[in-house]
């Protein structure tokens, strides 16, 4: 048996974290583009606070009873916390015969959820040594669950230990963020990004590579499903779909860098379009990618997918019509 998988340009620090273990504070951030490995970095560190094995250097060791737990998804003193949409297993089984539920799984972390984790935490440990709770992505919860988590980041029970995992740390209460450590996890190199690329199979790497702004999972996710992005990078169009809304909005907002790019004479950056720019044009560019930007946070809220795509397609500078 195998701990999270731990991608290799994330394991310096988590040799770093594991040589001041017991200097380790209550409360660790950790941070950094989608696609660089957070959550699997995340999902170590709690391993690594939760390892029973005698020698600090040797952990997490993947083979004591705690290891063993963990790894197999039930140890006693882990938690995490995780909007519903990303759950692997529905938080209550429906019993047999009842109604199937109508209501969308939840895209935010609720307060509930973070009352839970409070009872989890204000009692004592199964195993005589820590409680750790792992929260993702932590931007995602709502507001009175952030305050409600705020409460046991600033007076923290004995043993106590969160991991917050987020792709977006500005979006945090800044009183949250205040009373975390922060790890940053940066873009690898692109020799070594290129190099795991390749031993994972996907074909033309460097493109997509370049099209997730150098954060390999993101390139594998996009090598995987090359058709569909391609064909919404090549000829966006107006689109019926949720899915395919957040594909547009992607490609949207990354030509419209490259397009900003070129105006400046710079070459493009994400690889989304070829087409020149005259400088002219940089402003209303730039000002088109920022609001793709800000419209990718909301394509998941229950909107009108097709006339929400429409109007991001009627709002592109007009050299492009």
């Amino acid at each position: 048996m195998s701990g999270p998988l731990l991608h290799p340009w994330n394991q310096p620090i988590l040799d770093s974290l594991r040589s001041r273990l017991e200097r380790l504070p209550h409360a660790l951030l950790v941070h950094g583009a989608r696609g660089v490995g957070k959550l699997a970095l995340g999902e170590r560190i709690a391993q690594l606070l939760l390892c029973e094995h005698a020698e600090e250097a040797r952990r997490p060791c993947d083979a004591c009873d705690a290891c063993r737990w963990f790894l197999a998804g039930n140890h006693p003193d882990f938690r995490r916390l995780e909007p519903e949409a990303l759950m692997k297993e529905p938080t209550e089984p429906e019993e047999e015969g009842a109604a199937k539920r109508s209501k969308q799984p939840s895209l935010v972390i609720r307060i509930e959820q973070v009352r839970a984790l409070a009872d989890f935490l204000y009692v004592g440990s199964h195993r005589g040594k820590r409680r750790v709770a792992l929260v993702h992505p932590a931007e995602d919860m709502n507001a009175n669950a952030a305050n409600a988590l705020l409460k046991g980041l600033e007076e923290p029970p004995a043993g106590a230990m969160f991991v917050l995992v987020s792709h977006r740390p500005a979006r945090l209460l800044p009183t949250v963020r205040s009373r975390c450590v922060a790890i940053p996890v940066p873009i690898p190199a692109p020799e070594v990004a290129r190099g795991w690329l390749a031993g994972q199979g996907a074909k033309d790497a460097d493109r997509w590579l370049a099209y997730a702004g150098g954060a390999p999972l993101r390139a594998l996710e996009y090598a995987a499903d090359a058709p569909a992005y391609d064909r919404v990078i090549r000829s966006p169009a107006q689109v019926e779909d949720r899915n395919e809304l957040e594909r547009l909005a992607e490609a949207l907002q990354k030509s419209a860098y490259d397009r900003a790019f070129s105006a400046f004479g710079l070459p493009p950056k994400f690889r989304a379009t070829t087409a020149a720019t005259d400088p002219g044009q940089a402003r209303p560019w730039l000002a088109y990618a920022r609001a793709m930007g800000e419209n990718r946070l909301l394509v998941r809220h229950p909107l009108n997918v097709a006339l929400f795509s429409a109007d991001m397609l009627a709002a592109r500078p007009q050299d492009l019509k």
